[in-house]
């Protein structure tokens, strides 16, 4: 009878293993320009206001290292999760520091929003980034129910576009080459999956490009309902969880109408009646740190402050957390 017993408990033993394996993953896709990227400077440089700003600094800095201790091990080496993985272009791997702008030196949201989300969910994620700098919403990412700008577009004009209908929404379509292309390949991307998956969510964070054109600037808010729609449309999920970031450069203290109006569209469009409960707004005005604190003074760039980048993910993991909570996914 012991025997018997171990064998029983040996088969429920193995198909428990089996189950917790074929779980379907989770799939989040990360989109934008050059801030989803990311600039965030990984390694402490002295020359650079003692190395304030940096991960390495922060994961030592009494005033931030408990925040940041889980990216760490014991022998202070960087943690690798085992739950989370990425696919960022041509890059792919369990998610860890390094997969921002520069491989191995920056990071990006991608960091806090898959600490947060790995936390989160009993299931494998995978982190899908699709981002390339200097890109904007209104001709670039251009999503294909916008239709044409009723602008002309500096160097390219009209008649360009009409000669050459590929100049707008380039970057919209090759997210939807990058994202699908990942999906198909679930099983290499994620070891241990069975290939099913739950397109769980899908965050935003872009703006700078639009913030400094007024006409860009003008259509924001219409754009980027087209764009939720419309990504919503092409890849087969109607409700889709969806987070944008603002683009918060400059901080509390930003005073340039521009960004002041290209802010206020991008949280307006978290108002829209039929967005209500599906889509988040993420407000990152206060995770700006001046150049005094930070490796760089590039302004568009969050003077390359990691733990921006890093709130600014986290941020969006939080948001995500709260939208997944009404919605379901299906595992396909």
């Amino acid at each position: 009878m012991k025997q018997v017993a171990a064998i029983i408990l040996m088969t429920f033993s193995a198909i428990a293993s089996a189950q917790e394996v074929e779980k379907p993953v989770r799939v989040f896709i990360l989109a934008g320009q050059s801030n989803m990227e990311g600039a965030g400077q990984i390694k402490s440089d002295p020359k650079r206001n003692g190395g304030q700003g940096s991960l390495e600094f922060l994961v030592k800095d009494p005033a931030t290292a408990k925040h940041f201790a889980p990216l760490v091990d014991s022998a202070g080496q960087w943690c690798t999760r085992d739950d989370v993985w990425i696919s960022f272009l041509d890059r792919k791997g369990p998610l860890t520091v390094g997969f921002g702008a520069r491989k191995d030196e920056t990071i990006g949201p991608e960091l806090g929003f898959g600490w947060v989300i790995g936390d989160a969910l009993d299931e494998p994620v995978l982190l899908i980034k699709c981002a390339w700098g200097g890109k904007s919403l209104a001709i670039d990412f251009r999503p294909p129910s916008a239709g044409k700008p009723p602008y002309s577009l500096g160097e390219k004009t009209e008649a360009d576009i009409t000669a050459d209908p590929t100049i707008l929404g380039k970057y919209y379509r090759e997210i939807l080459t990058q994202a699908k292309a990942a999906l198909a390949n679930i099983k290499d991307l994620v070891p241990g999956s069975d290939g099913r998956y739950v397109l769980a969510g899908f965050g935003w964070h872009q703006g700078w490009n639009d913030r400094i054109s007024d006409k860009f600037n003008a259509e924001y808010e219409t754009n980027m309902v087209h764009f939720i729609k419309d990504i919503r449309k092409d890849l087969g999920e109607p409700a889709l969880p969806f987070v944008i970031a603002e683009t918060g450069m400059g901080g509390p203290e930003e005073t340039h109408p521009r960004a002041l109006a290209l802010m206020k569209a991008q949280a307006a469009v978290a108002e829209h009646k039929e967005f209500q409960g599906n889509v988040a707004f993420v407000a990152t005005r206060a995770f700006w740190r001046p150049k005094e604190l930070s490796p760089s003074g590039q302004n568009y760039h969050w003077n390359s402050n990691a733990e921006t980048y890093y709130l600014i993910g986290e941020g969006m993991g939080e948001a995500m957390k709260q939208l997944l909570k009404a919605h379901a996914g299906v595992a396909k």
